[in-house]
C-alpha cells in the first residue's frame, strides 16, 4: 500500500514512541487507535517496555515480523530521522510525524526536516507534518484515530483539512455538538511533504467525501493550486471546497508606489486564487461548517443515486410562523446576492386555500404562530413546486403549541419529493430539540438562527453560479513582445527603474493599447510648438520619475486650447512640482493629445510570490476611496475578465444606466487580457498601472490616458 492511501486506510500501523504514561502523546496516540475500533492490526514500538496496554511492544519498527504500511511518529527530531530510515528500509508506504522542533524553531530542527523530506522523497514515501495533529478516518471500515485527540467523529461524507493541530480538537467538539459526521480528518503542519493541494486531489476521488472544507494559514502554491482546485470544483464530479483562511486583517503594502499596490496585499491574492479556482471563503469556523452542511445535503434520485441539492438561481422563498424572523431571513437573503422569489397566481390561489385568512401569501409566507405541522407541510409543498422559486428557507419558532418533530417530519416529506434545496432554521435550543435532532438524523441542514440559514443558502448560488458559469471563445490577441523587452532592457541599462509616461506608453503599445500622441517638452516655447504639432486641445503633465501621483503635485492641466495656454501651464507645472518636491528631478512636461470622453477606469499589477496579481476598478482620482476594485491571479483569459468587470459595483456604469451611452465593455476586456499577457512575458514589470484607462462609447474602444511601471533592477544595477 502506497501513497496517501497507506496514510488514510492502512491495514497496520506502528506507532514508533509509543508510551505506557497516560498523558504523553505516544501513550494517548495508541490508545485512541487501539479504543477507536481499527480494523487493522496495531503495533507499538518502544524499546524500553514490553508491552503497551496489554499490547506486545517492539524494539524497532524493523523488529515487526509483518509488513507495515503506516509509522506514526512521536519522537524528538533527531531519533524522528532514524525511525524515518528505519521505516523507509521496512518498506511503509507512509510516515506521519506528529512531533514538533522542526522547520518552525528554525536551526537544527530546519536541516533535520530536510533531510527527513529528502529520504522520503528517494523512497518514494508520503510524509504528513512534522508538527501536526494526526490523521483521522471514521469510515466504518478502517475506523482509524490516529490523532492525540480523545473523540472519534462520526462517519460522515464531509473531509477536513488543517494547518492548525490544536484548532482540530476544539473543532471535532464543535462539530459533535451539531452531528456534524467526516469522511476524512487531517492535519498537516508544516507541509513538509504532504499539502493541502495533494489531499484536496486525493479528497476529490475519495467517493466517501461529497464536500471539503479547509483551514488555511499559506499557501505555497499558487497558480498550479488554481489549475488544480479549478478541475476538482467544476471537472469531473464536481467537489465543493470550502475555506476560512486566517489572518486576514494582516497589513497589505503600504509602502507600494501604485495604486495597485496600494489597494492589494496578501489577503487580495488569497481572494483572488479562491475566486479562480471556484473556492468558497467562509468568515469563521461556525459558518464554514453552516455552509458544509448544506452542502453535505443530498436526495434519492429516480434510480436510487444520491445528487447535491443546489439551487438553480437565486429566488428564494421563505415559510415562517413568525413575522420578525421572516424579516431577518429577507434581509439575509438580499445580502447573501439572493432575491426573495415571486409567486405565481396559482401559487398564491394555492397558498389561500390552505391557509388562515390572516396569513400572509406573499413571500415570505407567515403562516402564524399556531401553525400546525400540516400547514407547514401544505405551504412548504406548494411554493416549492413553484417554476419561480429555486431554494426553499423555513423557520419554526417555538410557540405553546408548536409542534417541532411534527414539523420537522413535514418538511423531510416535501424535502424528499423536491430536487430543490431546503434549509431549516429551528429557532431555540430545548423547545425544538426533538425536530433538530429528526432533521440531523435525517440529513437535512437545520440552522439557530435564520440569517444563518440564509447565507447557507446562499453559498450553495456562489457554487451553482460557479458551475454553470459562462465560458466565451478566446481572444486572439497579437503582441511584439521582442520591442517590449528591448524598451524594458534600454530602461534598466539606463538605471531607471521607475518609467516614465514615454517608456510606459511604449510598451503598451506593443501589447495593443490604444494610447495618445505624447511628447517631453523642455521649455514653455517647445510645449506650445509640441501642442500645436500633435493637435489642440492637448493635456500636459509633469514628467519626474519621483512623482508617481502627478495630481497629488499639481502637475495636471487638462483642455489647453491655445499655444498660449500651454506655455502658461508649462511654468505653473513646473512651480507645482519644485513645490511639491523641491528634490526631485523634473525632466519636463509631456504634452499630450486630449482623449476622447470616456469613464475612468483603472487597470493594474502588483508582483507577489504567487505570481502578478491583476486589479481591475473604477479609476480616476478616488480610486483609493471607493476601492472599487477586484483581483485577479495572472495569468487571466477572456472568461476571468469578463467576470472582473462585472463583479464591481460600478459595472452599471458600462449597460447603459439611466440613459448613459453604453461603454465598450469587450475592448476592455481585451485590454485586461494583454495587461495579463504583459506582465507574464515581463518577469522585470513588478507593478504596472494604467490609470485612468478612459472607455469610450460601445464600438469605439478605450484609451490609455496615464501610465506607470515599476521595474524590479536588474543584477547589475543593484550592485
Amino acid at each position: 500500500m502506497e501513497g496517501l492511501d497507506a496514510i488514510f486506510s492502512p491495514e497496520s500501523v506502528a506507532i514508533i514512541g509509543a508510551s505506557n504514561t497516560p498523558g504523553k502523546v505516544g501513550h494517548d496516540i495508541f490508545a485512541n487507535i487501539l479504543y477507536g475500533g481499527f480494523r487493522g492490526t496495531l503495533y507499538p514500538v518502544n524499546p524500553k517496555a514490553k508491552s503497551i496496554l496489554s499490547v506486545k511492544t517492539f524494539s524497532t519498527v524493523n523488529a515487526i515480523p509483518d509488513g507495515v504500511d503506516l509509522a506514526i511518529v512521536i519522537l524528538p527530531p533527531r531519533a524522528c530521522l532514524s525511525a524515518v530510515e528505519e521505516s523507509i528500509e521496512k518498506g511503509v508506504g507512509g510516515i506521519v510525524i506528529v512531533s514538533a522542533g522542526f522547520r518552525e524553531v528554525g536551526g537544527e530542527g530546519l536541516e533535520i526536516e530536510n533531510q527527513i523530506v529528502s529520504r522520503c522523497k528517494q523512497a518514494n514515501v508520503r510524509l504528513v507534518g512534522p508538527n501536526c495533529l494526526g490523521v483521522i478516518n471514521p469510515v466504518s471500515d478502517v475506523s482509524l484515530n490516529a490523532s492525540f485527540s480523545k473523540r472519534m467523529p462520526a462517519a460522515g461524507n464531509i473531509s477536513f483539512i488543517s494547518q492548525s493541530g490544536a484548532l482540530c480538537t476544539a473543532v471535532l467538539d464543535f462539530a459533535a455538538d451539531r452531528n456534524i459526521g467526516f469522511s476524512k480528518f487531517i492535519s498537516i503542519g508544516n507541509k513538509a511533504d504532504v499539502d493541502e493541494l495533494d489531499l484536496l486531489r486525493y479528497f476529490h476521488n475519495d467517493l466517501d467525501t461529497s464536500v471539503i472544507i479547509l483551514y488555511l494559514e499559506e499557501l505555497r502554491r499558487g497558480r498550479e493550486f488554481i489549475d488544480a482546485v479549478k478541475e476538482i470544483t467544476s471537472g469531473h464530479r464536481p467537489t465543493p471546497v470550502l475555506i476560512i483562511k486566517s489572518g486576514r486583517t494582516r497589513a497589505g503594502a503600504q509602502a507600494a508606489a501604485s495604486h495597485t499596490g496600494a489597494l492589494a496585499g496578501t489577503e487580495a491574492v488569497y481572494d483572488a486564487i479562491f475566486k479562480q479556482a471556484g473556492i468558497i471563503r467562509a468568515e469563521s469556523i461556525a459558518e464554514l461548517f453552516d455552509f458544509a452542511t448544506a452542502f453535505a445535503y443530498k436526495h434519492e434520485s429516480i434510480l436510487g443515486k444520491t445528487k447535491r441539492k443546489i439551487p438553480s438561481g437565486r429566488r428564494v422563498a421563505i415559510v415562517t410562523n413568525a413575522g420578525g424572523p421572516g424579516i431577518l431571513a429577507t434581509d439575509m437573503t438580499v445580502s447573501s446576492h439572493l432575491e426573495l422569489a415571486k409567486f405565481t397566481q396559482q401559487t398564491i390561489d394555492e397558498l389561500a386555500s390552505h391557509l388562515p385568512a390572516t396569513a400572509n401569501i406573499h413571500n415570505p409566507v407567515d403562516i402564524i404562530g399556531d401553525a400546525p405541522s400540516d400547514r407547514y407541510e401544505k405551504a412548504l409543498s406548494t411554493v416549492i413546486k413553484d417554476e419561480g422559486v429555486d431554494g426553499g428557507l423555513v423557520i419554526l419558532t417555538p410557540q405553546s403549541m408548536t409542534n417541532a418533530l411534527g414539523t420537522a417530519e413535514a418538511i423531510v416529506r416535501v424535502a424528499r419529493r423536491s430536487p430543490k434545496p431546503i434549509l431549516c432554521c429551528f429557532m431555540g435550543v430545548v423547545d425544538v430539540s426533538a425536530g433538530v435532532k429528526y432533521l440531523q438524523e435525517h440529513g437535512y441542514p437545520v440552522y439557530k438562527f435564520p440569517e444563518d440559514a440564509a447565507k447557507a443558502l446562499g453559498a450553495l448560488y456562489q457554487y451553482s453560479h460557479w458551475l454553470s458559469r459562462e465560458h466565451l471563445p478566446p481572444f486572439t490577441l497579437t503582441h511584439d513582445k521582442t520591442e517590449a523587452e528591448a524598451v524594458i532592457r534600454r530602461c534598466l541599462a539606463a538605471g531607471r527603474t521607475r518609467l516614465g509616461e514615454l517608456d510606459g506608453l511604449e510598451i503598451l503599445k506593443c501589447y495593443g493599447f490604444n494610447t495618445l500622441p505624447t511628447r517631453l517638452a523642455k521649455n514653455d516655447a517647445e510645449a506650445a510648438k509640441i501642442a500645436e504639432e500633435i493637435g489642440l486641445p492637448v493635456v500636459m503633465k509633469i514628467a519626474s520619475p519621483q512623482i508617481l501621483h502627478k495630481s497629488d503635485a499639481g502637475g495636471v492641466v487638462v483642455g489647453i486650447k491655445t499655444k498660449e495656454e500651454a506655455k502658461s501651464a508649462f511654468t505653473r507645472i513646473i512651480a507645482s512640482a519644485k513645490n511639491y518636491d523641491p528634490k526631485a528631478l523634473l525632466e519636463g512636461v509631456l504634452v499630450q493629445k486630449m482623449a476622447a470622453p470616456g469613464d475612468e477606469v483603472i487597470l493594474g499589477m502588483n508582483r507577489y510570490a504567487a505570481g502578478p496579481l491583476i486589479m481591475f476598478g473604477l479609476g480616476g482620482i478616488f480610486v483609493e476611496i471607493f476601492k472599487d476594485v477586484v483581483f485577479r491571479l495572472a495569468p487571466i483569459d477572456r472568461d476571468e475578465a469578463h467576470r472582473m468587470v462585472r463583479e464591481i459595483k460600478g459595472y452599471q456604469l458600462f449597460t447603459g444606466f439611466r440613459g448613459r451611452p453604453k461603454g465598450d465593455v469587450e475592448i476592455l476586456e481585451k485590454n485586461m487580457v494583454r495587461l495579463s499577457d504583459m506582465v507574464v512575458n515581463h518577469p522585470e514589470i513588478i507593478e504596472r498601472d494604467v490609470q485612468p484607462l478612459l472607455v469610450h462609447e460601445e464600438g469605439k474602444g478605450a484609451t490609455v490616458a496615464d501610465c506607470r511601471i515599476i521595474l524590479k533592477p536588474s543584477e547589475s544595477s543593484e550592485k
